[in-house]
């Protein structure tokens, strides 16, 4: 009777050399698909933060009885310092040099958002008050400048300090009845820009609680 045996072993062997191969195949689809995937996620744009936009909008309150100025007041466009005429928000971390957050900015240039807070702060105090240039004939003219609005971080605290410039101008004589600059300070709510916005915001709420007193005192020089 024959033996077996011999033919067993090249039965076995090819059976091994198929699961061999069955492997391979496996790990090169396997190696392949990651290729496939790296190259298309190489592909995709880089992801880009998102840019948060703030606002400065603070409005102080007048008190109504007082009694108007019988004048029609003109408010220029404010203007800006180099450096924060720019919708970029800008912060210090040491003297000389001026920096701006990256994904924060306002809205518009902050000159810009002044004005119309500077018009409504003021239609309870004169007569009237229009935007420059303008058709309407106006008595005064109320001229600002930002000289500085910015975040330091090189106290601690961080502080914001705003500086304002304000002029009032007689157009019929056109002289310059008073000048006024506003320098005030306020420690932001926290170590950021959203921080350093809400400081900006109640700093600027200061400066328009003053702003009518200034115009009061100053037209009654006439």
């Amino acid at each position: 009777m024959a033996n077996p045996l011999p033919n067993a072993a090249p039965e076995n062997e090819h059976e091994a050399w198929r699961i061999n191969m069955k492997m391979a195949l496996s790990c090169w689809m396997t190696f392949a698909i990651a290729l496939l995937l790296g190259g298309c996620s190489a592909l995709q744009p880089p992801k880009v933060a998102n840019t948060h936009f703030y606002t400065l909008d603070a409005i102080s309150a007048i008190n109504p009885v007082q009694q108007k100025i019988p004048q029609v007041l003109a408010i220029s466009m404010p203007g800006a310092r180099p450096g924060f005429d720019t919708p970029q928000i800008a912060y210090q971390r040491q003297p000389l040099e001026l920096e701006y957050f990256a994904t924060q900015r306002w809205v518009d240039t902050p000159a810009k958002m002044l004005r119309p807070l500077l018009v409504q702060t003021l239609e309870p105090v004169f007569q009237a008050v229009i935007a420059a240039p303008g058709s309407i004939h106006a008595d005064l003219r109320l001229d600002t400048e930002l000289i500085r609005l910015q975040q330091d971080f090189s106290l601690q605290p961080s502080l914001i300090h705003l500086m304002l410039r304000v002029q009032l101008i007689d157009l019929k004589d056109k002289n310059v009845i008073s000048t006024k600059l506003f320098d005030v300070t306020e420690t932001a709510a926290s170590e950021d820009a959203y921080g350093g916005v809400v400081a900006a915001n109640r700093a600027l709420l200061r400066v328009l609680e003053q702003l009518p007193e200034f115009c009061r005192k100053a037209s009654s020089r006439q």
